[in-house]
Order: structure tokens, then C-alpha cells, then sequence
């Protein structure tokens, strides 16, 4: 079997090469050519064709500044399939790179998979008419989303969700506190603030001044920087001096009093790492953007933990507005203009101490851990259905 992966940044990556892991166990002789990182080349034992440290770019100014790239990025891409011809196309995450990968795939007759959906019940519905058109199937990480596909009328089904077995092994391996302070020269004696920015240049840009001012009103804090793969030190140099530590955001997630994270995967590592956090988005940060943002977005929250939770209460969010809550479920979502070092650290104070806010939000992620919880890992029903699907053509 030949496949061609496509992953455009970190967290697929990973995603990606626990897929590859278990396809090599079932067809050793699997042919692979790939877009992703260094997981995924250590998996198939050679280099990507496009390494996605030079596909992640997020924001129109970025976008445009790089457009060449991402022009050639495509050509590359497509040359390869084109040339090579698998036997399909697993396209992970990434929408705005692989959903036109998707369309040049279906239309050369090759099948198309999808993991880890793009989310169109949050934005771009318009994205469900080409994911009709061009993607045989989806494999869902999310428990909600195959009621909401089937409403469209696309080929869904959920495979568990990766996060749950990445963050249960790793907390299994996770060493003593003690050894990871020493490890990384951390002081014993301060808790651990965890900064998450991001794992692209722009969410950096955008977040960590405001994670970093916020630490700095915490002296009794140690706050440390989580680095994200690919990313020189000295991008975070620009915006802070805090401590950056790298290959080890779980870790520090899970040695932390609480944390300041980007939304996104890791707001979902963080929860099922059980440390209370604030989740930050700050993008422009002008209220009519939030405006908008709030009018264009479909859904009532931004980051999973609080979408998987479900919806809130009448009752609860009234309670939350009085208290001064913006956006939050399970966790308080500060974004756009909200995203400044006055409310986030408002929201921040409560989950320091043990507080009823703390508690509140360490038993909703036990809620929100049942709703994933699956026998199935994740990649090995991706590798085992895929297997199937291909050699039987549907």
C-alpha cells in the first residue's frame, strides 16, 4: 500500500506518527510519503518531503508575507502526487493546506481520509460542501461530531481521541517533580506558572506579551515558557525573558499551579493533565474584531475542554457573568480584547489558592474526561479502518 500524510504542523505530527506506527505493524511494507515532522520521519525512517516547520503560518499578514512559500509548498506537494499516485491521500488537521490537497487528490481519482476534521460546526461551514465533495471519510476525535456530520450527510466516525492516550502514557512516565525542577534549573521553592503561547510565530506574538505581564504581577510564582517545536529561543526573546523550556509542555503543564494557554490542543492537554488554566486568544485585540469573532463563530466556546463539555446551564452563566466569568464553561476563555493582563490575571488570582473556582474547574475536566473515555486508541483504529478502506475500495 502507498499513502501519501499530510500534517502541517506539531501536534499532527504526533497525531501522524502514532498512525504510521500502527500501520507499519500491520503492513510492514507500506509505502509512505509525507508532509509533517521529525515524529513522523523517525516513524517511516526518512525525511518529510516538506518539513511543516515551513507550512505553519497563521494570520492574513503572515499568510501574505509567505505566500510564495506556500505556493511553492503546493507545487511540491502536488508534484508528488501527481507523480506517485498512492493508494490514498490521510490528510491530518491543517484545513486551510489540506482541504485544497483534498480537492487535487479527488480529483486524480485517488480516495481522500480525513483525521481530525476541520471545524466547520465552529466556522467556515461553507468547508462542509468540499469536505462532501472530495473526502471519503472522516475519522473524529471529537464524541460530538459525528451527530453533527451526519446532519450533513458525510461519512464520520469517531476513532477515540489521541490527547487521552498521549497525556495517560505520558503521566504514567512522568518524572518526580523534584527531578524535573532539577532537570530543567528550576527553583524548589516557588509553585511553577506554566506559559503556553502557542506553537506558531503569530499565536507567540500575540499571547505571550500579555502571559508575560501577567507572570510579572506574581512574584511568588515561578513562571516558565513551554517552547513549541520548531521554534527558535530567540522568537520568545522578543517578547519575554522569561525561563523557556522545550519537549517538555506536558510536563511542565502537569507540575504547574495553574497555566496561561493558547487555545487550542493544548488547553485539552492541560485539562486532561488536571492543572487548572486560563485559556488566551488574543489575535487583534480590538472589541469590534471580538464582535465579530463572537458573531462569526457557531459555537458558544472556543477551547475543547468546554466544548466537549457541552452547553452551559442559564443558571450558570448568569452565575459566571455576575462573578465576572467571560466565556467559559469549564474554563474562563478570555479573547480578543479580553485578552489583557488586567482580566486574565482577574481570572488567573482564584485558581492559585484552593478556592472553590479551583475545584469547580478540576471537576469538570473529570466531566469532560468521561465523555472522551474509549477503549479504542485512537491510531490504531485510524491504521486498522484505513488499512480496510483502501484495499477494499470503499
Amino acid at each position: 500500500m502507498k499513502l501519501f500524510i499530510s500534517a502541517g504542523e506539531a501536534s499532527g505530527d504526533l497525531h501522524a506518527s502514532q498512525v504510521i506506527r500502527e500501520l507499519r505493524r500491520i503492513d510492514p511494507g507500506v509505502e509512505i510519503t509525507f508532509l509533517g515532522g521529525d515524529l513522523m520521519a523517525r516513524e517511516t525512517s526518512h525525511e518529510p518531503l516538506i518539513h511543516y516547520r515551513d507550512m505553519a503560518f497563521m494570520g492574513f499578514t503572515e499568510v501574505i508575507k509567505h505566500l510564495p512559500q506556500i505556493y511553492r509548498n503546493f507545487k511540491t506537494a502536488k508534484g508528488a502526487i501527481s507523480r506517485e499516485r498512492p493508494d490514498a491521500l490521510l490528510l491530518v488537521d491543517y484545513p486551510g493546506f489540506n482541504m485544497e490537497i483534498a480537492a487535487y487528490g479527488r480529483a486524480l481519482g485517488i480516495p481522500v481520509y480525513y483525521y481530525i476534521a476541520p471545524k466547520v460546526w465552529a466556522w467556515k461551514l461553507y468547508r462542509v460542501k468540499a469536505l462532501k465533495r472530495d473526502v471519503k471519510r472522516i475519522f473524529s476525535i471529537l464524541p460530538f461530531e459525528p451527530a453533527w456530520f451526519d446532519r450533513h450527510r458525510l461519512q464520520v466516525e469517531y476513532v477515540g481521541n489521541p490527547s487521552v492516550e498521549e497525556v495517560n502514557a505520558a503521566i504514567a512516565a512522568l518524572p518526580e517533580k523534584s527531578q524535573f525542577l532539577s532537570h530543567h534549573n528550576l527553583p524548589a521553592d516557588k509553585p511553577l506558572l506554566a506559559i503556553v503561547p502557542g506553537s506558531r510565530r503569530g499565536e507567540i506574538k500575540c499571547n505571550l506579551p500579555v502571559m508575560d505581564a501577567v507572570a510579572k504581577r506574581h512574584p511568588e510564582l515561578c513562571p516558565v515558557i513551554a517552547g513549541a517545536p520548531g521554534i527558535d529561543l530567540s522568537v520568545y526573546r522578543r517578547y519575554s525573558s522569561l525561563p523557556v523550556i522545550n519537549a517538555s509542555t506536558l510536563e511542565l503543564m502537569a507540575h504547574s499551579r495553574a497555566a496561561l494557554v493558547t487555545s487550542g490542543t493544548a488547553s485539552l492537554e492541560c485539562a486532561l493533565a488536571g492543572t487548572p488554566q486560563v485559556v488566551c486568544y488574543r489575535s487583534i485585540g480590538w472589541k469590534p474584531a471580538h464582535d465579530l469573532f463572537t458573531h462569526i463563530l457557531k459555537i458558544p466556546y472556543v477551547s475543547l475542554p468546554n466544548l466537549i463539555a457541552g452547553p452551559i446551564s442559564e443558571k450558570a452563566r448568569k452565575e459566571q457573568n455576575r462573578k465576572g466569568v467571560v466565556r467559559g464553561h469549564i474554563i474562563p476563555e478570555m479573547l480578543v480584547h479580553h485578552c489583557n493582563p488586567d482580566e486574565v490575571d482577574a481570572q488567573l488570582i482564584p485558581l492559585l489558592g484552593n478556592t472553590e473556582e479551583r475545584a469547580r474547574q478540576i471537576g469538570g475536566y473529570a466531566r469532560m474526561r468521561g465523555l472522551l473515555s474509549s477503549t479504542m486508541s485512537a491510531a490504531a483504529t485510524v491504521a486498522a479502518r484505513l488499512n480496510s478502506l483502501v484495499k477494499t475500495g470503499k
